[in-house]
């Protein structure tokens, strides 16, 4: 799978489930206007066109964050967060690596793939640049 590489007839989702399934964060951008997209889909809403698949730099900032507060032995408090990737899209996930009452509103962060029992997410950390 390469990011020139068509979505196959299953579907531009499960297309990039696999991506993720091996390790790989891919967004996608319209062909014509080149405006970035994300969640996948088989069109671009902007300008109607089969987009690319690229891949994103993976900085962003936290848009909206919440703490999901649960007892130590049900796993602990943890946060979602929507982050906005510099290329303009939002997806809603989780800061790792820092305590969730800490994750705030502008937190710069970085994109990774966790990969695990066979099945990639992408998650975030803090990444040290200022907003």
């Amino acid at each position: 799978m390469n990011s020139s590489t068509p979505a196959p007839a299953a579907g531009v989702q499960a297309w990039h489930q696999a991506a993720l399934d091996q390790g790989r964060f891919l967004i996608q951008r319209g062909t014509v206007d080149g405006r970035h997209v994300y969640y996948p889909r088989e069109f671009s809403p902007f300008d109607g066109s089969v987009p690319e698949w690229v891949v994103p730099r993976g900085t962003g900032t936290v848009y909206a964050v919440t703490t999901v507060r649960r007892k130590p032995e049900a796993g602990g408090d943890y946060n979602v967060s929507i982050v906005e990737l510099d290329e303009g899209v939002r997806l809603m996930s989780r800061v790792e690596n820092i305590p969730p009452t800490e994750v705030k509103i502008g937190l710069r962060v970085k994109a990774r793939v966790q990969v695990a029992d066979g099945r990639g997410l992408v998650v975030f950390d803090p990444s040290g640049d200022a907003a």
